[in-house]
């Protein structure tokens, strides 16, 4: 799960009561539907800093919610409105809620996994690939964390 840190980072959902949050604003229906039908309560996520002078990986959520309709869709005062689904009474747009499992003890960088040869297939490393939202096959998760130095959280 991609995220801009000046939005919302890892630090941030650290703060949260229960290091617990709702992952809102999902506005692309590839990302909605890989949260929708792929994300269920218990599943594992990576956390990623876009947008940053070093992007990187920067730990391990769990999805404490499966997917939900998004309310913000249907606020006309939220920067995630959206008037179509307000035209119909009910959101098109699913969230879910994580929360922190594990950090990192230094972010797992885009620069680090594009010099793993076995990760040269992951979605995130494919030219053009922008979704906030995107697959990870089990042996790339098995790589990534044998990368990291995961610090569990208490």
């Amino acid at each position: 799960m991609k995220t801009e840190p000046e939005t919302f980072s890892w630090q941030d959902l650290l703060q949260r009561p229960g290091r617990r949050e709702s992952w809102e604003g999902v506005r692309n229906y590839q990302a909605r539907n890989f949260m929708r039908d792929e994300f269920a309560e218990g599943h594992e996520v990576f956390i990623y800093h876009s947008s940053t002078g070093e992007p990187g990986i920067v730990g391990v959520a769990r999805v404490a919610r499966a997917a939900y309709p998004d309310p913000t869709a249907l606020r006309p005062d939220s920067p995630y409105f959206d008037p179509k689904s307000a035209a119909d009474g009910k959101s098109r747009w699913v969230m879910v809620d994580v929360e922190a499992v594990s950090s990192f003890a230094e972010p797992i960088t885009l620069k680090a996994l594009r010099e793993h040869p076995e990760l040269q297939e992951m979605a995130l490393l494919q030219r053009g690939q922008r979704l906030s939202i995107q697959p990870v096959r089990p042996q790339e998760w098995k790589i990534i964390c044998k990368m990291a130095k995961l610090i569990p959280i208490a």
